[in-house]
Protein backbone atom coordinates (compact mmCIF):
# COMPACT_ATOMS: atom_id res chain seq x y z
CA UNK A 1 0.00 0.00 0.00
CA UNK A 2 1.19 3.88 -0.85
CA UNK A 3 1.08 6.08 2.28
CA UNK A 4 -1.55 8.84 1.95
CA UNK A 5 1.12 11.17 0.58
CA UNK A 6 3.12 9.36 -1.05
CA UNK A 7 6.98 10.71 -2.28
CA UNK A 8 7.79 10.82 -5.98
CA UNK A 9 10.84 10.66 -7.47
CA UNK A 10 11.24 11.98 -11.09
CA UNK A 11 14.68 10.33 -12.97
CA UNK A 12 15.38 11.38 -16.80
CA UNK A 13 18.45 12.85 -18.00
CA UNK A 14 16.55 15.38 -19.61
CA UNK A 15 12.53 15.55 -19.71
CA UNK A 16 11.49 17.95 -17.00
CA UNK A 17 8.66 16.00 -15.15
CA UNK A 18 9.01 17.56 -11.91
CA UNK A 19 8.34 21.10 -13.77
CA UNK A 20 4.85 19.66 -15.44
CA UNK A 21 3.96 18.00 -12.09
CA UNK A 22 4.01 21.11 -10.80
CA UNK A 23 2.77 23.45 -13.07
CA UNK A 24 -0.18 20.80 -13.31
CA UNK A 25 -1.16 21.98 -9.46
CA UNK A 26 0.85 18.84 -7.91
CA UNK A 27 1.16 18.61 -4.37
CA UNK A 28 2.91 15.40 -3.38
CA UNK A 29 6.60 15.97 -2.33
CA UNK A 30 8.63 15.62 -5.51
CA UNK A 31 12.26 14.40 -5.89
CA UNK A 32 14.55 15.12 -8.82
CA UNK A 33 17.26 12.82 -10.36
CA UNK A 34 19.70 13.13 -13.45
CA UNK A 35 21.59 9.98 -13.38
CA UNK A 36 21.94 6.58 -11.36
CA UNK A 37 23.84 7.60 -9.07
CA UNK A 38 22.17 10.22 -7.79
CA UNK A 39 18.49 7.85 -8.28
CA UNK A 40 19.98 5.81 -6.08
CA UNK A 41 20.95 7.79 -3.29
CA UNK A 42 17.29 9.56 -3.45
CA UNK A 43 15.50 6.17 -4.24
CA UNK A 44 15.04 5.10 -0.18
CA UNK A 45 12.72 8.34 0.49
CA UNK A 46 10.86 7.22 -2.60
CA UNK A 47 7.50 5.49 -2.61
CA UNK A 48 6.73 5.57 -6.60
CA UNK A 49 9.49 6.51 -9.42
CA UNK A 50 8.92 7.49 -12.79
CA UNK A 51 12.08 6.31 -14.60
CA UNK A 52 12.91 4.59 -17.87
CA UNK A 53 16.79 4.66 -19.03
CA UNK A 54 18.22 5.03 -15.48
CA UNK A 55 16.66 2.02 -13.66
CA UNK A 56 19.24 -0.37 -12.97
CA UNK A 57 18.05 -4.11 -11.44
CA UNK A 58 19.91 -4.16 -8.65
CA UNK A 59 17.73 -1.46 -7.15
CA UNK A 60 14.99 -3.64 -6.72
CA UNK A 61 15.53 -4.64 -2.75
CA UNK A 62 13.17 -6.27 -0.70
CA UNK A 63 11.95 -4.03 2.05
CA UNK A 64 12.77 -1.00 0.34
CA UNK A 65 10.31 1.79 0.86
CA UNK A 66 9.52 2.04 -2.96
CA UNK A 67 6.31 0.50 -3.89
CA UNK A 68 5.42 1.52 -7.57
CA UNK A 69 7.03 2.69 -10.79
CA UNK A 70 5.66 4.02 -14.00
CA UNK A 71 7.85 3.25 -16.38
CA UNK A 72 8.83 6.68 -18.36
CA UNK A 73 8.85 4.33 -21.74
CA UNK A 74 6.26 2.10 -23.64
CA UNK A 75 9.32 -0.86 -23.57
CA UNK A 76 9.86 -2.30 -20.49
CA UNK A 77 12.78 -4.70 -21.11
CA UNK A 78 14.78 -2.73 -19.15
CA UNK A 79 13.11 -3.79 -15.85
CA UNK A 80 13.52 -7.44 -14.50
CA UNK A 81 9.95 -8.10 -13.66
CA UNK A 82 10.82 -11.46 -11.56
CA UNK A 83 13.50 -8.99 -9.38
CA UNK A 84 10.43 -6.38 -8.80
CA UNK A 85 7.50 -9.01 -7.87
CA UNK A 86 10.09 -10.42 -5.26
CA UNK A 87 10.67 -7.13 -4.13
CA UNK A 88 6.85 -6.13 -4.03
CA UNK A 89 7.34 -3.66 -6.86
CA UNK A 90 4.44 -2.70 -8.95
CA UNK A 91 5.53 -1.90 -12.30
CA UNK A 92 3.10 0.15 -15.48
CA UNK A 93 4.17 0.68 -18.93
CA UNK A 94 3.66 4.39 -20.39
CA UNK A 95 2.24 2.55 -23.26
CA UNK A 96 -0.14 4.83 -25.59
CA UNK A 97 1.81 7.67 -23.94
CA UNK A 98 4.03 8.04 -27.29
CA UNK A 99 1.44 6.20 -30.38
CA UNK A 100 1.03 9.47 -31.23
CA UNK A 101 4.63 11.26 -31.89
CA UNK A 102 5.96 7.63 -32.72
CA UNK A 103 3.81 6.70 -35.47
CA UNK A 104 3.66 10.48 -36.55
CA UNK A 105 7.56 9.48 -36.50
CA UNK A 106 7.21 6.72 -37.88
CA UNK A 107 5.16 8.49 -41.32
CA UNK A 108 8.01 11.49 -41.30
CA UNK A 109 10.54 9.36 -42.14
CA UNK A 110 8.44 7.16 -45.02
CA UNK A 111 7.67 10.44 -46.24
CA UNK A 112 11.42 11.46 -45.93
CA UNK A 113 12.81 8.38 -47.60
CA UNK A 114 9.69 8.74 -50.57
CA UNK A 115 10.44 12.42 -50.83
CA UNK A 116 14.29 12.01 -50.56
CA UNK A 117 14.78 14.68 -47.92
CA UNK A 118 17.85 13.49 -46.75
CA UNK A 119 19.80 14.22 -50.09
CA UNK A 120 18.16 17.68 -50.60
CA UNK A 121 19.26 18.72 -47.07
CA UNK A 122 22.73 17.00 -48.11
CA UNK A 123 22.33 19.33 -51.28
CA UNK A 124 21.57 22.43 -49.63
CA UNK A 125 24.44 22.17 -46.79
CA UNK A 126 26.87 22.02 -50.23
CA UNK A 127 24.83 24.82 -51.91
CA UNK A 128 23.99 22.33 -54.41
CA UNK A 129 20.54 22.51 -56.72
CA UNK A 130 20.47 19.58 -58.26
CA UNK A 131 18.80 19.52 -61.48
CA UNK A 132 16.10 17.13 -63.22
CA UNK A 133 17.13 13.66 -63.12
CA UNK A 134 16.30 10.70 -66.06
CA UNK A 135 16.98 7.76 -64.04
CA UNK A 136 13.49 7.08 -62.65
CA UNK A 137 15.16 4.85 -59.76
CA UNK A 138 16.73 8.03 -58.18
CA UNK A 139 13.56 10.21 -58.23
CA UNK A 140 11.61 11.17 -55.39
CA UNK A 141 8.16 9.32 -55.30
CA UNK A 142 4.48 8.83 -54.26
CA UNK A 143 2.83 7.20 -51.28
CA UNK A 144 -0.49 6.53 -53.28
CA UNK A 145 -0.60 3.29 -54.27
CA UNK A 146 2.36 1.92 -52.42
CA UNK A 147 1.85 -1.08 -49.82
CA UNK A 148 3.04 -0.64 -46.25
CA UNK A 149 3.57 -3.66 -44.04
CA UNK A 150 3.12 -2.66 -40.58
CA UNK A 151 4.71 -5.36 -38.21
CA UNK A 152 2.74 -4.82 -34.65
CA UNK A 153 -0.39 -3.78 -35.21
CA UNK A 154 -0.98 -2.00 -31.95
CA UNK A 155 -1.37 1.69 -30.98
CA UNK A 156 1.30 2.88 -32.56
CA UNK A 157 0.93 0.30 -35.64
CA UNK A 158 -2.92 0.91 -35.71
CA UNK A 159 -2.19 4.69 -35.96
CA UNK A 160 0.32 4.30 -38.49
CA UNK A 161 -1.83 2.43 -40.64
CA UNK A 162 -4.49 5.47 -40.20
CA UNK A 163 -2.31 7.74 -41.40
CA UNK A 164 -0.66 5.62 -44.38
CA UNK A 165 -4.58 4.87 -45.51
CA UNK A 166 -4.91 9.38 -45.64
CA UNK A 167 -1.86 9.24 -48.33
CA UNK A 168 -3.38 6.60 -50.53
CA UNK A 169 -1.46 3.26 -49.35
CA UNK A 170 -2.25 -0.25 -49.00
CA UNK A 171 -1.53 -1.12 -45.64
CA UNK A 172 -1.08 -5.04 -44.43
CA UNK A 173 -0.38 -5.40 -40.95
CA UNK A 174 0.75 -8.18 -38.79
CA UNK A 175 0.03 -8.68 -35.02
CA UNK A 176 0.71 -11.68 -32.39
CA UNK A 177 -3.04 -11.78 -32.09
CA UNK A 178 -5.16 -11.07 -35.27
CA UNK A 179 -8.38 -11.70 -33.89
CA UNK A 180 -7.82 -8.35 -31.63
CA UNK A 181 -8.65 -6.63 -34.89
CA UNK A 182 -6.97 -4.71 -37.94
CA UNK A 183 -6.91 -1.16 -36.13
CA UNK A 184 -7.36 0.59 -39.46
CA UNK A 185 -5.62 -2.25 -42.01
CA UNK A 186 -6.74 -3.11 -45.14
CA UNK A 187 -5.68 -6.74 -44.01
CA UNK A 188 -4.70 -8.14 -40.71
CA UNK A 189 -2.15 -11.33 -40.29
CA UNK A 190 -0.34 -13.14 -37.22
CA UNK A 191 3.35 -12.56 -37.09
CA UNK A 192 4.55 -15.61 -38.05
CA UNK A 193 3.16 -14.87 -41.60
CA UNK A 194 5.77 -12.05 -42.12
CA UNK A 195 8.00 -14.08 -44.56
CA UNK A 196 4.88 -14.48 -46.83
CA UNK A 197 3.94 -10.81 -46.90
CA UNK A 198 7.42 -9.37 -46.85
CA UNK A 199 7.58 -9.43 -50.97
CA UNK A 200 4.16 -7.42 -51.45
CA UNK A 201 5.80 -4.41 -49.30
CA UNK A 202 7.41 -1.13 -50.95
CA UNK A 203 7.87 0.17 -47.16
CA UNK A 204 8.22 -2.26 -44.10
CA UNK A 205 7.26 -0.46 -40.70
CA UNK A 206 8.50 -2.27 -37.50
CA UNK A 207 6.33 -1.05 -34.43
CA UNK A 208 6.10 -4.60 -32.46
CA UNK A 209 7.71 -4.56 -28.94
CA UNK A 210 10.92 -6.13 -28.09
CA UNK A 211 10.50 -9.36 -27.02
CA UNK A 212 12.13 -13.00 -27.26
CA UNK A 213 9.84 -13.57 -30.33
CA UNK A 214 10.90 -10.37 -32.16
CA UNK A 215 14.43 -10.52 -30.78
CA UNK A 216 16.50 -10.26 -34.42
CA UNK A 217 12.96 -11.03 -36.34
CA UNK A 218 14.98 -9.24 -39.26
CA UNK A 219 17.23 -11.47 -39.99
CA UNK A 220 19.76 -12.27 -43.30
CA UNK A 221 16.34 -14.35 -44.55
CA UNK A 222 13.99 -11.49 -43.59
CA UNK A 223 15.70 -8.81 -45.83
CA UNK A 224 16.41 -11.34 -48.30
CA UNK A 225 12.72 -12.07 -48.79
CA UNK A 226 11.78 -8.20 -48.89
CA UNK A 227 11.16 -6.89 -52.47
CA UNK A 228 14.28 -5.88 -53.96
CA UNK A 229 14.47 -2.05 -53.10
CA UNK A 230 12.07 -1.32 -50.66
CA UNK A 231 12.44 0.55 -47.89
CA UNK A 232 13.01 -0.09 -43.96
CA UNK A 233 11.39 2.30 -41.30
CA UNK A 234 12.29 1.12 -37.85
CA UNK A 235 10.77 3.07 -34.85
CA UNK A 236 10.93 0.02 -32.30
CA UNK A 237 13.44 -1.30 -30.58
CA UNK A 238 16.99 -1.69 -32.07
CA UNK A 239 17.37 -5.52 -31.41
CA UNK A 240 14.17 -6.43 -33.83
CA UNK A 241 16.73 -6.16 -36.55
CA UNK A 242 19.78 -8.22 -37.17
CA UNK A 243 22.06 -5.05 -37.53
CA UNK A 244 25.06 -6.41 -39.68
CA UNK A 245 22.32 -8.19 -41.61
CA UNK A 246 20.71 -5.01 -42.27
CA UNK A 247 23.68 -3.16 -43.29
CA UNK A 248 24.65 -5.92 -45.73
CA UNK A 249 21.27 -5.33 -47.04
CA UNK A 250 21.28 -2.10 -47.70
CA UNK A 251 25.51 -2.06 -48.78
CA UNK A 252 24.04 -4.54 -51.80
CA UNK A 253 20.48 -2.56 -52.91
CA UNK A 254 18.44 -5.58 -51.26
CA UNK A 255 17.31 -2.89 -49.06
CA UNK A 256 16.78 0.46 -50.93
CA UNK A 257 16.50 2.64 -47.63
CA UNK A 258 16.27 2.70 -44.22
CA UNK A 259 14.64 5.31 -41.93
CA UNK A 260 15.91 4.05 -38.38
CA UNK A 261 15.31 5.60 -35.36
CA UNK A 262 16.28 2.62 -32.91
CA UNK A 263 19.79 1.12 -33.38
CA UNK A 264 21.08 -2.36 -31.31
CA UNK A 265 23.35 -0.48 -29.12
CA UNK A 266 22.22 3.38 -28.45
CA UNK A 267 24.15 5.99 -28.92
CA UNK A 268 25.01 4.73 -32.36
CA UNK A 269 28.67 4.42 -32.55
CA UNK A 270 30.58 6.81 -34.51
CA UNK A 271 32.24 4.11 -36.57
CA UNK A 272 28.94 2.13 -37.84
CA UNK A 273 28.29 2.38 -41.65
CA UNK A 274 25.07 3.82 -40.97
CA UNK A 275 25.84 7.24 -40.27
CA UNK A 276 27.55 7.58 -43.90
CA UNK A 277 24.87 5.67 -45.59
CA UNK A 278 23.29 7.92 -48.35
CA UNK A 279 20.46 5.55 -48.38
CA UNK A 280 19.74 5.59 -44.61
CA UNK A 281 17.93 8.29 -42.10
CA UNK A 282 19.28 8.12 -38.71
CA UNK A 283 17.07 9.93 -35.75
CA UNK A 284 18.59 9.49 -32.40
CA UNK A 285 15.72 7.46 -30.51
CA UNK A 286 13.29 10.82 -31.03
CA UNK A 287 10.52 9.31 -32.33
CA UNK A 288 8.33 9.57 -28.57
CA UNK A 289 10.18 12.77 -27.91
CA UNK A 290 6.87 15.32 -27.67
CA UNK A 291 6.15 18.77 -25.93
CA UNK A 292 3.50 16.99 -24.37
CA UNK A 293 5.19 13.64 -23.65
CA UNK A 294 5.37 15.14 -19.23
CA UNK A 295 2.04 15.16 -19.36
CA UNK A 296 0.67 11.88 -21.18
CA UNK A 297 3.89 9.65 -18.97
CA UNK A 298 1.97 12.11 -15.49
CA UNK A 299 -1.36 11.62 -16.56
CA UNK A 300 -0.71 7.60 -16.18
CA UNK A 301 0.96 7.99 -13.33
CA UNK A 302 -1.75 9.77 -11.67
CA UNK A 303 -4.42 7.39 -12.97
CA UNK A 304 -2.44 4.56 -11.22
CA UNK A 305 -2.02 5.88 -7.66
CA UNK A 306 -5.93 6.62 -7.63
CA UNK A 307 -6.20 3.22 -7.89
CA UNK A 308 -3.61 2.21 -5.70
CA UNK A 309 -4.65 4.90 -3.12
CA UNK A 310 -8.60 2.53 -4.15
CA UNK A 311 -6.86 -0.30 -3.23
CA UNK A 312 -6.86 -1.61 -6.91
CA UNK A 313 -5.37 -4.63 -7.94
CA UNK A 314 -5.28 -4.12 -11.50
CA UNK A 315 -3.09 -0.75 -12.25
CA UNK A 316 -3.32 0.34 -16.28
CA UNK A 317 -0.50 -0.68 -18.77
CA UNK A 318 -0.06 -3.16 -15.75
CA UNK A 319 3.45 -5.37 -15.94
CA UNK A 320 4.01 -6.75 -11.97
Amino acid sequence: MLPERPTLLFAHVAYRFAERYAARGGSLPVLEARSPEEMEAKLPEADVLLVSGLWRNHFAVPGARLRFIQSISAGVDQYDKAALAAAGIRLASAQGANANAVSEHAIALILALARRIPEARDNQARRHWRGMIGDLTRREDELGGKTLLVVGIGRIGGRLARLAKAFGMKVVGLRRDPAKGAEGADEIHPMSALRQHLPRADYVALTCALTEETRGLMDEAAFAAMKPGAALVNVARGRVCDEAALIAALQSGQVGQAGIDVTAEEPLKPESPLWTMPNVLVTPHTGGETRSYEDNVLDLMEENLARLRRGETALFNQVV
